[in-house]
């Protein structure tokens, strides 16, 4: 599969001193042709800078950037042939919603009844028959939303850029919208490079992840690559959320949690490691099997409880979607661990 965009040991550092430090060090990586990758990571790792450089709004210190095989370091942004959605939106006040979409093609030069034919055409894309005469402050969030991407999708870019697009919106409308502009790009086969720190977010719509970590690369690859098998600390809390054991690795293939065995996905050096594991990893069953602990705290959240025991590997939180069999404060369990959402890491 070719790629959309290549990054090829870019770096950006602000400034003109070459001792500033680097806001982006020396990343490569591919954006696949017709497929949707996430940059995520924490504020201030470097995401939107990197997101930016693939617009050409901000030019790299160091490297190449190649759009649909093109080297573009040094183009402008109107010559990359890339559409940016940004976070605000950034509509026309003063414009009805087809005169904001049309706008792009207008510019280019594009006649005036072709240009409002093909914005009319790709608001219908987005589910927005009828809005054309609307002025973006009759619209709803969601609406507006809907608009932005239109606006961006009607020039036909090579890629489609994302900047925290859904982080304006309530939590239902953000989970609609994920699935609109997922199952857009999935019918329209388009090439979306796609910045957000929100890790549901990412899992829902991605097709590749790239989490970056201090201006670099911590990790890349599928969603449940990055979920179940995180290859260290910083992603396995960072990829939803996690918590971190001591634990020991024997040599033989083997790690020993306190009186748990875990076998890891791939050969770990004797010594001590650690081992994290996802709230819905743990089994809870009678005490005597597997690790001991007692209740000291639960939460009801509707569709699940969760549980703080204690045990001897300190306290240890479980998210459970048995609600027929609800323990109660002070309950003594043993905890086994599923083959799911446990892994060793390396330590951060």
């Amino acid at each position: 599969m070719s790629a959309g965009v290549e990054f090829r040991n870019v770096s950006k550092r602000y400034g003109n001193d070459p001792a500033a430090p680097l806001a982006v060090r020396d990343v490569s990586f591919e954006v696949p042709r017709g497929t949707l990758t996430t940059i995520l990571g924490p504020s201030g790792c470097g995401k939107t800078t990197t997101l930016r450089m693939i617009a050409g709004l901000e030019a790299p210190t160091g490297g190449t950037i190649l759009v649909e095989g093109r080297d573009v370091t040094a183009l402008g942004p109107a010559q990359r042939n890339v559409s940016m959605m940004f976070q605000s939106y950034a509509l026309f006040p003063h414009m009805d919603v087809l005169e904001n979409v049309s706008y792009g093609l207008r510019m280019s030069g594009v006649a005036k009844d072709a240009a409002r034919m093909r914005g009319a055409e790709t608001l219908r894309n987005v589910g927005l028959v009828g809005f054309d005469a609307r002025l973006p402050s009759e619209l709803s969030g969601g609406q507006q939303q809907r608009v932005a991407l239109a606006r961006a999708l009607v020039l036909e870019p090579a890629v489609l850029l994302f900047d925290e697009p859904l982080s304006n919106l309530d939590a239902r409308l953000r989970r609609e919208m994920r699935e609109e502009i997922r199952s857009l790009q999935q019918r329209l086969q388009l090439t979306v490079a796609y910045v957000t720190h929100d890790q549901s977010e990412a899992l829902a719509v991605s097709d590749h992840i790239i989490v970056m970590d201090q201006g670099g690369i911590a990790q890349r690859g599928t969603p449940q690559e990055l979920y179940e098998a995180p290859a260290s600390a910083f992603v396995a809390g960072f990829m939803g959320e996690a918590t971190l054991f001591p634990a020991r690795a024997d040599g033989s293939g083997a790690v020993t949690l306190g009186p748990l065995r875990i076998a890891p996905r791939w050969p770990v050096p004797a010594g001590a490691v650690k081992v994290a594991v996802r709230p819905e990893s743990w089994h809870v069953g009678p005490p005597g099997h597997g690790l001991n602990g007692r209740l000291a705290k639960l939460s009801y959240l509707g569709s699940s409880y969760e549980y703080t025991f204690e045990t001897e590997l300190g306290p240890v939180f479980v998210v459970s979607g048995d609600m027929a069999q609800v323990l109660s404060i002070g309950s003594d369990v043993g905890l086994q661990l599923a083959s799911h959402g446990v892994a060793v890491v390396q330590d951060a």
